[in-house]
């Protein structure tokens, strides 16, 4: 497939160069009047002619034929300029535009237009910011693979299409994930759930490193990935594009079309994407599994091949004095599990797992997420109203072989786990500028949810959980560089589980000596109230083009269903687990630093950060075993933490430019059964060094880029029972990205090239689900894709 769509690439460029070979080039950069700093984003519109500015700020205009131009410069925040340039008999190259930030009225509404950049270095919290350029560029398997370049972000990898975020080595629901304001709410307390959401179609992702429950509530606790609702289209305005995806490790074959447009007020988007993968492929033959050898055939990690379908349809308004956009999206994903991950059953079983590597058998599961959600906003004076309704349900169904467990019989079927999730969200927020010097923010938080359970297979009850919360926050200019914020909260939260009996009888010894056959009862009914006060207060002051931030936040997480009510064996993990119903939700207190300076040359910062949990939550190993398998149980402890980023970046030349970038995370339980150990899943020092050259171009590509990055790990030996030493690595990544003009002047096409572990190296992830059974990460592999605008 791979090689048809090179053989395709290659006859359409060549048209096109043919066509193009009188045609000249535009190009040069956009910088911020005041900072010199590169501005991304801005559109550079002309006749028939059309460009946006990188995250370097630059921008090219290709296939010019000679004449005389006129172009528009436009960018939220700054006011709108425009240049005339003639085009006689060659290339254009150097252009410096510079843009200024603006005020602009609307419609009696004042406005202080700010660049996202500049709004960023004015809040004293940590955060990035990633466009759609990075995400295009840097596109993985699943969206937080693709995060996964970040410092300080990682991820818990389940095989080769799922994934969930780690913030310096916090994940599972201490990182919140946020989309078009609600909060996503699927099973990810689970170590083998992955997220539900379609990658394609983001424009923006806020990445908040660092408490942040201040304005998201509970299980923000380490930090947030906000995914941003994209642009509101032109006024009468139709575009869309087609993604094209082919892989060879995986045999992935994936394709995602979108569509927006717009009228003068009303405005729609839609989306359906596409992707069937087959088993991946680890650089090793064997997998050695409790002592127990699994030979691999051809290589292949039998039973990771999986299908996705998913779609999405939003319809706003748009006026003088309110915007409204309301979703539909369902994500569906069927996903086999490595077939060993689900103990050492697997001897036993009779299925040919290597018969076809597309083929999804037992054990595997199938999610169905389905979402709702409405934003509106309202501009009235000196106020912004911001609603933001969701509804979302998730079905999950866990299927493995009917084996029988203990004194459980063989189940009747295959369906061992089923979760059925409902969720109800409600957001109001009121910002409220009263003078220039404060902007203040007054919020309310609501979420209901509902989980039900279902199967053969019990280790969570169904439950009911609710939580509300009110803050109030303030931004205060103490200047046009020095900025003081802070904020309270307040939230009350209340978890009601249900009781559970098992649906066989198990034989248990009377006082008298006797046996009886009873339905052992696993959850009970039971009503926790939760309440807590969390805030932040922090400054940040911007000099010239350094900017330095100090933060100071208290969050809190509520206990899950799993940790305080868990009852049954995860054979996932092959371990009883067992919850405690006296957990106190996790209150934690962390100190952020920033220092950033950037240039039109170079940029340079650090990021460290000091952390103190009062109670955190985790699964402890016992010294229990519960028909044969080890009792793990849920407790709490003290624990210390430090750490932090470090960047730096510099244009050695136009064409060259190099970035360097360190992570790090040391953490200590002061108290507890694991006192002086670390906590599970932390990630080892980390580095990653990239080099990327821009070409000028060639024959048909335009403006080729060349990248590398090349990830130095360390070994981690800093380990908390019964996790496993994990030997360092060094891997190698290449990519390459161009544009080709295939449809006359329109918007150019985009290819990019890619090659993961470009040497095959065997190595292991700390932070991979299948990591605890000694499977490797997935071995070299090539990957292609198109972007078609139109």
């Amino acid at each position: 497939m791979i090689k048809y769509m090179l053989s395709a690439w290659l006859f359409i460029s060549l048209c096109a160069s043919a066509a193009a070979q009188q045609n000249h080039t535009i190009s040069g950069f956009v910088l911020d009047a005041n900072t010199s700093a590169p501005v991304a984003g801005v559109n550079i519109i002309g006749k028939d002619l059309y460009a946006i500015s990188t995250e370097n700020g630059e921008f090219q205009i290709k296939n010019v034929p000679a004449g005389k131009y006129r172009f528009e410069i436009t960018h939220i925040g700054y006011a709108h300029e425009h240049f005339t340039i003639e085009v006689v008999d060659r290339d254009i190259e150097g252009l410096i535009i510079k843009l200024t930030e603006s005020i602009t009225s609307l419609d009696g509404v004042e406005l202080l237009g700010k660049t996202e950049k500049r709004k960023t270095q004015e809040l004293s919290t940590i955060s990035v910011g990633v466009d759609e350029d990075f995400l295009n560029k840097n596109r993985e398997n699943s969206l937080m693979q693709t995060l996964k370049k970040i410092p300080g972000v990682s991820t818990i990898t389940i095989g080769s299409g799922q994934s969930k975020p780690v913030i310096r080595g916090l994940g599972f629901n201490r990182v919140s994930v946020v989309q078009n304001g609600i909060k996503h709410e699927a099973q990810q307390w689970g170590n083998d759930h992955g997220l539900e959401i379609d990658q394609y179609g983001i424009e923006s992702i806020q990445i908040i490193k660092g408490p942040a429950s201040l304005v998201y509530g509970s299980d923000a606790i380490a930090g947030v990935v906000d995914i941003q609702p994209s642009k509101i289209p032109l006024p009468n305005s139709f575009s869309g594009e087609v993604n094209l995806l082919g892989e060879t490790n995986n045999d992935l074959i994936g394709i995602s079309t979108g569509v927006q447009g717009r009228k003068q007020h009303w405005f729609y988007r839609g989306r359906v994407t596409y992707r069937d993968y087959a088993d991946y492929k680890v650089p090793t033959d064997r997998i050695n599994y409790e002592n127990y050898i699994f030979e691999l055939h051809e290589n292949n990690l039998r039973n990771t091949a999986g299908e996705e379908i998913n779609a999405s349809f939003s319809l706003g308004f748009v006026s003088d004095n309110i915007k409204s956009e309301t979703f539909f999206s369902n994500v569906n994903a069927k996903n086999g599990f490595f077939a060993n991950a689900h103990g050492l059953e697997v001897r036993s079983s009779n299925i040919d797992y290597d018969s076809s590597s597309r083929d999804v058998d037992l054990p595997y599961h199938g999610v169905n997420h389905f979402k709702i959600t409405n934003n509106t906003s309202y501009y009235l004076n000196q106020h912004t109203l911001e609603l933001d309704l969701g509804y979302q349900n998730n079905q999950r169904d866990e299927n493995s072989e009917p084996v029988p467990h203990g004194y459980m019989p063989t189940p009747p079927n295959s369906r061992e786990r089923i979760f059925t999730k409902n969720t109800y969200s409600l957001n109001l927020k009121d910002s409220f500028d009263p003078n220039e010097k404060h902007d203040l923010v007054f919020g309310i938080n609501t979420e209901l949810q509902n989980n039900n359970i279902g199967g053969w297979g019990f280790l969570i009850p169904a439950y009911d959980r609710y939580s509300a919360g009110i803050f109030v926050y303030d931004h205060y200019k103490i200047n046009g560089n020095f900025h003081l914020q802070g904020g309270l909260r307040y939230d009350v939260g209340l978890m009601e589980t249900k009781s559970h009996f098992d649906w066989f009888q198990t034989p248990v010894n009377n006082p008298d000596g006797s046996t009886s056959r009873v339905y052992l009862q696993r959850a009970r009914n039971e009503s926790l109230e939760f309440s807590n006060f969390s805030g932040s207060i922090g400054l940040s002051y911007i000099q010239q083009n350094t900017t330095y931030k100090i933060n100071l936040g208290k969050s809190f997480r509520m206990p899950l269903a799993n940790e305080l009510a868990s009852d049954g064996v995860n054979y996932h993990m092959y371990r009883y687990e067992r919850g405690n119903i006296d957990l106190n939700p996790e209150q934690s207190y962390q100190l952020d630093v920033d220092i950033d300076h950037t240039t039109t040359k170079f940029n340079i910062g650090i990021s460290p950060f000091v952390n103190f949990f009062e109670n955190f939550i985790y699964l402890n190993p016992t010294s229990n075993y519960y028909e044969t398998l080890q009792i793990y149980e849920y407790t709490q402890s003290k624990v210390f933490r430090f750490g932090g980023e470090a960047r730096a970046g510099i244009n050695l030349t136009p064409e060259l430019r190099l970035d360097a970038a360190a992570e790090y995370v040391y953490s200590r339980q002061t108290s507890g059964p694991k006192k002086d150990f670390t906590i599970p899943f932390s990630p080892p020092l980390s580095g990653l060094l990239s080099a990327s050259y821009q070409f000028k171009n060639i024959a048909f590509l335009q403006l080729p880029q060349l990248t590398a990055d090349f990830r130095i790990t360390a070994a981690q030996n800093d380990i908390v029972p019964p996790e496993e030493v994990t030997e360092g690595y060094q891997s190698l990544n290449l990519s390459a990205n161009t544009t080709v003009q295939l449809f006359g002047k329109g918007k150019p096409t985009q290819l990019r090239i890619k090659i993961n572990n470009v040497f095959n190296t065997e190595y292991y992830d700390h932070t991979s689900f299948y990591r605890l059974i000694d499977v490797p990460e997935p071995g070299r592999n090539l990957s292609i894709s198109m972007t078609v605008p139109f």
